[in-house]
């Protein structure tokens, strides 16, 4: 009997009892679909952290008040806590920006956050997530870049100017989504920030949500202008560092932990150094390694019902064998060899757990066109090809033992049973 043969035969008798082999089938396809949408949760999730920390900018290390110590291969911090922070000033800028240091470092930004700040435009007013006050190295650091207009520059922070590159949600928010009637154009208008006139000069292009926060909900403006007019005072908030490349990320956050902590009269590796560096670099492998073991664990427990699903291949084989008893003693009478027994019901059996695997792979993919708790899947086809391989390999393995129990019956043994 040649391989075609074979095929229809298993196609006749998967088909010979509907509701049955839609119930088999059903444990194989929830099994591949959950492994297919679970890997492409955990995907989507490293996704989304990874996106959030290369909106710093992968070469960038973040310096701010209180923690313990530096958070990345090698520190003496660890995470969580806060002790005594430092106060960060721009003469801590001035030391890190030295010559001495040019091979490492090609940055040094000052961050100069301010909360909860209403801006406001004819009747209209908004609350961006983020009010920052920075210099022109921001752009690069972080990888902005105006969609419209222009981002502000050196000299508008040296000539203290007042004015602002906003994100498309507070745009949106302020000025109308540019599809309604009324909408505005932004460029060249004038907001008012604690009393304060600013015009606009640019919009930002979109970064979209990281899955944690809405990145475009952003007011940027110069830092010297911030401190004349929303925060005051001399201490800021943050110092962006950004390394020359990203294999100099690990030296610059040395040369950044030694001179900040040598101002303050801390040792390097003082336990609390009075501030916190973190490196983008790191967070983003560390992030990503963690990523990829929850992802496993994810494919792990789908895997279960991969299981579950071939030992329900096996437990039906075994009632079908023992149905078509006396059919296998006929068969076996006018010659029919061990090889074709076995070959008809390993058939089936794979029949089963093909059609599950295949249904499986599209209700997966399907499902991953949705947002799940708030992750957006993102599908790894090695995932969709094993488990579909899984699938059809678990319905061979559990099916083999049916079809040789079926393959060693004798004949008159077969012929005789009721």
């Amino acid at each position: 009997m040649n391989w075609r043969s074979t095929i229809r035969l298993a196609i006749r008798g998967v088909g010979s009892n509907r509701l049955r082999s839609a119930l088999t089938i059903l444990g194989i396809l929830i099994g591949v679909a959950s492994v297919v949408t679970l890997v492409a949760v955990g995907n989507g999730s490293s996704a989304a952290v990874k996106k959030q920390f290369e909106a710093l900018g992968t070469n960038s290390i973040q310096v701010s008040p209180g923690g313990f110590g530096r958070f990345g291969p090698g520190g003496p911090g660890g995470g969580g806590g806060r002790g005594s922070g430092i106060t960060m000033t721009m003469k801590d800028v001035a030391a890190l920006q030295s010559s001495e240091w040019k091979d490492s470092i090609k940055a040094v930004i000052p961050i100069v956050n301010a909360n909860s700040v209403t801006a406001e435009y004819s009747g209209s007013s908004a609350t961006p997530g983020r009010t920052t006050g920075t210099t022109d190295e921001i752009w690069s650091a972080g990888n902005w870049k105006a969609k419209k207009g222009r981002l502000f520059t050196n000299d508008d922070v040296t000539a203290r100017a007042h004015v602002v590159v906003l994100g498309k949600t507070v745009v949106t928010n302020l000025f109308g989504d540019g599809t309604t009637t009324g909408a505005i154009d932004p460029l060249g208008e004038y907001i008012k920030l604690n009393g304060n006139s600013f015009q606009v000069i640019g919009v930002l292009e979109s970064k979209g949500s990281n899955g944690f926060q809405d990145q475009d909900d952003v007011l940027f403006m110069p830092w010297t202008a911030m401190r004349d007019t929303v925060s005051g005072g001399s201490s800021l908030s943050q110092i962006t560092v950004e390394a020359t490349s990203e294999k100099e990320t690990t030296t610059a956050q040395d040369i950044t932990t030694t001179v900040l902590a040598q101002r303050n009269g801390k040792s390097p590796t003082a336990t609390d150094l009075g501030f916190r560096v973190l490196n983008a670099s790191s967070l983003i492998q560390s992030s990503t390694a963690t990523s990829k073991t929850l992802t496993v664990l994810l494919a792990a427990v789908a895997a279960i019902s991969l299981l579950v699903g071939g030992i329900g291949i096996m437990n039906i084989m075994l009632v079908t064998v023992t149905e078509r008893t006396r059919e296998i003693g006929i068969r076996k009478a006018v010659g029919a060899p061990k090889g074709a027994i076995l070959g008809q019901f390993l058939s089936e059996a794979v029949v089963l757990g093909g059609i599950g695997g295949i249904v499986g792979v599209l209700v997966g993919l399907a499902g991953s066109h949705f947002k799940i708790a708030g992750v957006r899947p993102v599908v790894s086809v090695p995932s969709v090809l094993l488990a579909l391989g899984v699938a059809v390999s678990i319905s061979i393995f559990f099916g083999f033992y049916p079809a040789n129990r079926a393959a060693s019956m004798r004949p008159i043994d077969a012929l005789r049973h009721e």
